[in-house]
């Protein structure tokens, strides 16, 4: 049996039927698209007051910042230590809330490390390795972020319990508020990190 040549073949064609008008006032759903809100930026509640993971949030925060997209940063409890002035008061309201101030005292250059502390040597080590590298330290980091237009904001419930007053934090800081105030930021943004 020979098998039929393909131009004797004819393949049935079936119409397409056209897509409905669109109603009055609505527009195509490539056009619907355009127009939803995009949800652009980055937050990051910085709750850890060790250098490495103060350092990698500031990495994310410089390259989204760098990037042309909102960052804000909200910082509460350990974190408080990174936008702390380094000759902030260390007296408290009573004697709890002096004795955290002094054994934290805050500022940026004076975070320990996550692992390998060995007593405040292990981070005067990690910066001068990263100086080899030519990466920023913290504190240069937060300057930085700040001219790059990165948003800090600092828990005010937190500073209460800490015994700071705004008077202690860097003048940097863009507000101070509670988590209704990140949540906002939060709710529209696409990349929300805990560090």
């Amino acid at each position: 049996m020979v098998a039929p040549s393909p131009s004797a073949t004819s393949i049935p064609t079936v119409p397409i039927p056209p897509d409905p008008p669109a109603a009055a006032g609505t527009l195509p759903e490539s056009a619907q698209a355009d127009e939803r809100p995009a949800k652009d930026g980055v937050t990051i509640v910085v709750f850890s007051g060790d250098f490495d993971r103060v350092q990698a949030a500031f990495n994310i925060a410089l390259g989204a910042a760098s990037s042309g997209l909102p960052v804000t940063m909200f910082f509460t409890f350990w974190g408080l230590d990174v936008i702390t002035r380094p000759n902030a008061t260390r007296v408290g309201r009573d004697p709890l809330r002096t004795a955290f101030r002094w054994l934290k005292p805050g500022g940026a250059a004076r975070l320990p490390l996550t692992r390998f502390n060995f007593l405040g040597l292990g981070p005067v080590l990690m910066r001068r390795l990263m100086g080899q590298f030519r990466m920023p330290a913290v504190d240069q980091m937060v300057e930085l972020a700040h001219s790059l237009g990165v948003r800090f904001i600092a828990c005010t419930i937190t500073m209460g319990v800490m015994g700071l007053t705004e008077s202690d934090l860097l003048p940097i800081v863009d507000a101070y508020a509670g988590v209704a105030t990140y949540l906002a930021d939060a709710r529209g943004s696409d990349v929300n990190l805990f560090i």
